[in-house]
């Protein structure tokens, strides 16, 4: 990431996959949806999400003050629908969350944290998501313990050198975690550059 003088992150990553998240994504939010973004990192998927559907009422979180001030940065040319981003280390329960929202978004967190943020992830969702609520997670997966494509494979071993608790995950350990709290998985959508968006439903 590079920043600007005004707080605001720029995210490459983002940049290239904004428009296919959104294009999964969108259709799949209700209309004036209460939407929870975990690990919201610079912001600009919140910008971009809300500028497409502007009826969305999107509330940010991060763990990291730098994140936090940029999100809060770039909040301020988009609409207002956007909430000042807060807090949140998915870890720490109970989730100081009192809004019970209609989805969970989160992208590209956890390969590159300890299990123990899954963990926490599906924790918290469980207590902060309506009844019938969704869960998006977007990033790259293991398939039946095997890597999708000899790219994710070298990433792994990047993500294992630099922090031996991070790595690509497998979706049947995630999917096992989302179950132990009541959590469904639904559906495995295949995305670009051999990355998923993983939805999951907290039954009605």
């Amino acid at each position: 990431m590079s920043s600007s003088a005004d707080a605001r992150l720029f995210t490459p990553a983002v940049a290239r996959n904004k428009d296919v998240i959104a294009e999964t994504l969108l259709p799949r939010l209700g209309q004036g949806a209460q939407i929870l973004e975990i690990a919201s990192g610079s912001g600009e998927h919140a910008v971009h999400f809300c500028t497409l559907r502007p009826d969305l009422n999107w509330h940010p979180t991060n763990r990291e003050e730098e994140q936090i001030n940029s999100v809060n940065s770039w909040r301020k040319e988009a609409t207002d629908k956007i909430a000042p981003c807060r807090h949140l280390d998915v870890t720490l329960h109970p989730w100081e969350i009192t809004a019970d929202y209609d989805a969970i978004f989160n992208a590209n967190m956890i390969h590159i944290s300890p299990w123990e943020v899954t963990l926490g992830l599906f924790e918290g969702a469980k207590a902060a998501l309506k009844p019938g609520g969704q869960i998006f997670l977007y990033g790259p997966y293991k398939v039946n313990g095997e890597h999708t494509a000899p790219s994710n494979a070298e990433f792994d071993r990047w993500l294992k050198d630099k922090n031996p608790d991070f790595g690509v995950r497998d979706i049947a350990a995630v999917q096992k975690v989302a179950a132990s709290h009541g959590i469904a998985h639904q559906t495995s959508i295949p995305m670009p550059a051999n990355n998923f968006i993983q939805v999951f439903c907290l039954p009605s």
